[in-house]
């Protein structure tokens, strides 16, 4: 049998457990026709970078299967028939990783709130430090002027 990484993306208005079910539902039908889904990762909602049928996020999933080609295909199938699931791929590899994905790792480094004193606003404070170089208007040099301001002949 082949190895297969497959991922497929969910309309953001679907709820996290209609999500699961078709997530059940698509491994059945790899088991059914004599494959397995050794590790399912729910990666949740993340927004796109471009809209897909008027939706700007969209519920990831990713399935690792052990099945024939012909699993694959009929999965593949009934995703294209199934109006909330926008997208899928799969790619056929040398071998499954049994590690959390790169995707899952990241969330996870995400979560930890690993950010030390910096309180509410980060290290910039609330308004974010305005941008330039952590300058204030007042720490900037002054201009050198060219001419000495003198009252102008028309207000006289």
């Amino acid at each position: 049998m082949s190895l297969y990484e497959h991922v497929f993306l969910v309309r953001q208005d679907v709820t996290a457990q209609q999500v699961e079910e078709l997530t059940t539902r698509f491994k059945g039908v790899i088991e059914a026709n004599g494959g397995s889904v050794p590790k399912v990762e729910s990666w949740g909602v993340k927004t796109l970078t471009y809209r897909i049928n008027k939706n700007r996020k969209a519920h990831f999933t990713l399935m690792n299967i052990d099945a024939p080609p012909a699993a694959v295909q009929e999965m593949e199938r009934q995703m294209g028939i199934d109006e909330d699931v926008l997208r899928f791929i799969t790619v056929r590899v040398e071998e499954l990783e049994e590690v959390p994905s790169a995707m899952l790792q990241k969330r996870d480094r995400d979560d930890r709130g690993d950010r030390g004193d910096r309180g509410f606003g980060g290290d910039r404070g609330f308004g974010g430090g305005g941008g330039f170089g952590g300058r204030d208007r007042d720490d900037r040099p002054r201009r050198p002027r060219d001419r000495e301001e003198t009252p102008s002949e028309e207000t006289v």
